[in-house]
């Protein structure tokens, strides 16, 4: 079988079509972690509610502005195949309210940890919209994505990684809103 790719035709290339449901996310902003104070700093391990979907995340420091200090948040817990991840946050805007956002697709939480971000000060975790792809991609091939059944105008944006599954997510350009989430693309070897 030959195989189009970028221009050139690849004689005994395969291609795979996969279909991925990805579930039905609810919007962006889910709590997975309410504000909880970073006075101190701590690990959370109780209070999580993991994403309903497997997604990024997004945290975002609240309180007193001034008192906010460059410092990351890191997130452990496990990806699409129950295989444990960690990922260290960009550093919040020292002086900012400014959210700071996750690129892995977590399935599970199991802790939060919140290094000493300020005085009167808190941290809150939400879900993000970057969506956990459940096949590692060596590049996107993303064709088509579909939102309860309607296919999307706008093409998804997609990252991709052979090395880690968490890694391979897509972003619809409309909001979620409880409904399916189906993506189609193609895989060649």
């Amino acid at each position: 079988m030959a195989v189009i790719s970028g221009g050139q035709i690849l004689s005994g290339g395969e291609i795979d079509i996969i279909s991925q449901n990805l579930g039905s996310p609810a919007a962006a902003g889910a709590a997975v972690l309410a504000a909880t104070s970073s006075a101190a700093g701590s690990t959370v391990t109780t209070g999580i509610t993991n994403p309903d979907v497997p997604r990024n995340v997004v945290c975002t420091p609240g309180g007193t502005a001034a008192n906010v200090t460059a410092v990351s948040v890191i997130v452990n817990g496990t990806n699409v195949f129950g295989q444990t991840i960690s990922e260290t946050l960009p550093a919040f805007t020292a002086g900012a309210l400014t959210a700071v956002t996750g690129v892995k697709a977590f399935a599970t939480i199991t802790s939060i940890v919140i290094p000493l971000v300020g005085a009167s000060t808190t941290v809150a975790v939400t879900t993000g919209s970057k969506l956990g792809l459940n096949r590692p991609m060596s590049r996107n091939g993303v064709l088509e994505a579909y939102l309860n059944g309607v296919r999307e105008g706008t093409a998804p944006t997609v990252t991709t990684s052979n090395a880690a599954i968490e890694l391979n997510t897509v972003q619809l350009n409309s909001a979620y809103t409880g409904t399916p989430v189906i993506v189609d693309a193609y895989d060649a070897f």
